[in-house]
């Protein structure tokens, strides 16, 4: 089994080095995929050791970034996604543990994001993972993965409304020990899952 954790850090404001290092040393994971991360956080390494990567979306501050404590079998890759009317987006693929992961931080048009997620599953092997703050309400309709992520609230829209938007797609992977953790600093709840493949 695949430790995975994947959290928005909230940029600049949210989440620090410190916190995500904390969560590390408290949760042990075997991948650790974030959203809206800042140059501040390439000073993780330094602080828990393992290896890392970050892809800032094109034109902003921040973006999405990798760490786990092993090496990578291949760089992380970021892709261009088709892009809304004001944010440009990217997804990071990664070559993990004999499948594919996508570190996944989606559009808020709920049309779009869907077409995003179709997208990023042609890019990926048979045996493959999507992660990441996804925008996204309601069923993915995204063929051949299965919703595997917690089903608790994990962001408070506008403060008052609780909303799952960070989800875990799978495809020739099974999942356990799935579930939320406390959010700290930033505005949203990281998720965890196990994942292996799935037997023959």
């Amino acid at each position: 089994m695949v430790k995975i954790i994947s959290w928005n850090l909230l940029h600049s404001v949210g989440a620090g080095v410190d916190e995500v290092a904390q969560l590390i040393l408290d949760e042990r994971p075997d991948l650790l995929l974030m959203q809206e991360t800042t140059a501040a956080i390439d000073r993780l390494p330094a602080k828990v050791g393992g290896f890392y990567a970050r892809d800032p979306l094109p034109g902003r501050l921040h973006g999405l970034a990798a760490w786990s404590p092993t090496a990578f079998a291949v760089p992380p890759e970021a892709h261009i996604l088709q892009r809304g009317l004001i944010v440009r987006r990217v997804c990071q693929i990664l070559e993990f543990k004999q499948f594919g992961v996508a570190n996944v931080h989606l559009s808020h048009g709920q049309m779009l994001n869907r077409r995003q997620l179709r997208q990023i599953a042609g890019m990926l092997p048979r045996s493959a993972a999507i992660l990441g703050d996804c925008n996204l309400v309601g069923p993915s309709l995204l063929p051949g993965f299965r919703d595997v992520g917690p089903r608790r609230w994990t962001h408070v829209a506008g403060r008052l409304i609780p909303v799952r938007l960070d989800r875990c797609f799978v495809r020739g992977l099974d999942a356990a020990d799935v579930h939320v953790l406390a959010r700290g600093t930033s505005d949203h709840r990281p998720i965890t899952v196990r994942l292996r493949l799935t037997p023959e």
